[in-house]
């Protein structure tokens, strides 16, 4: 290791302790009882956690340190710090299998993959992954693709797989594809209509806790208000 390498190392180890000793003293106790019920294992507020990214500027090296210390905040931290093009393909892949965290795992997939050159072929292995939480980072690059970018997709063969597979998948698996299914019919008016029937008779995330002003995840009334909207 040259003199310089070696005095880069030090320098972001210093950088990791001390950025880890500022996450200690955001956490929040509050916080974290609210993050716990999602599944989310931290208790920094995430606006004060974008507030430290943004102090902290683009730094990929100290991201993928923080990346390595398996904490969830240093994790999102991470995120917003790191340069998405730089990554590997592999290493996404590693990436999405270790983070487990529900919201570690959405910032990665929409801050991190869907901005890096291997998105694509991510997507399609994802997609087919034997693990529900992997495929479920598959099928949001999908509905992605669905709303920006749908040439070459096929739209009826992917409402196949959701009216067979949606009903009985695991949860984070099953909200990626009813995203999907509501994304080709707001989007495609061709497809509108077996949308609008494959969420009626799944009836999935129907009596969803919808809070007051918001739109329910329900497919059909996701889709009816997304349309009504872009007609208004």
């Amino acid at each position: 290791m040259s003199e310089t390498t070696l005095t880069e190392t030090m320098v972001v180890e210093v950088m990791v302790v001390e950025v880890m000793a500022e996450l200690a003293e955001l956490e929040d106790p509050k916080a974290r009882a609210v993050n716990e019920k999602h599944g989310d294992d931290h208790g920094v507020n995430l606006g004060k956690l974008r507030a430290l990214a943004k102090r902290l500027k683009t730094q990929q090296d100290l991201a993928c340190r923080l990346w390595e210390t398996d904490d969830t905040a240093a994790r999102l931290l991470a995120i917003l710090i790191s340069r998405p093009k730089a990554f590997e393909r592999d290493e996404l892949d590693a990436m999405v299998r270790a983070a487990r965290a529900p919201k570690v795992h959405d910032w990665l997939v929409n801050y991190v993959v869907k901005k890096n050159p291997h998105s694509e072929e991510l997507r399609l292995a994802w997609s087919a992954d034997p693990d529900p939480v992997v495929a479920s980072a598959g099928w949001a690059l999908t509905t992605e693709r669905v709303a920006k970018k749908p040439e070459g997709l096929d739209l009826a063969g992917l409402l196949d797989v959701i009216e067979a597979e949606m009903k009985d998948a695991p949860d984070r698996l099953q909200w990626a594809m009813n995203h999907c299914l509501a994304q080709i019919g707001i989007e495609h008016a061709e497809h509108r209509a077996r949308a609008l029937a494959i969420g009626e008779r799944l009836e999935v995330l129907k009596d969803y806790p919808t809070a007051p002003g918001c739109t329910s995840p329900f497919a059909p009334v996701w889709i009816t208000e997304m349309v009504r909207r872009q007609h208004q």
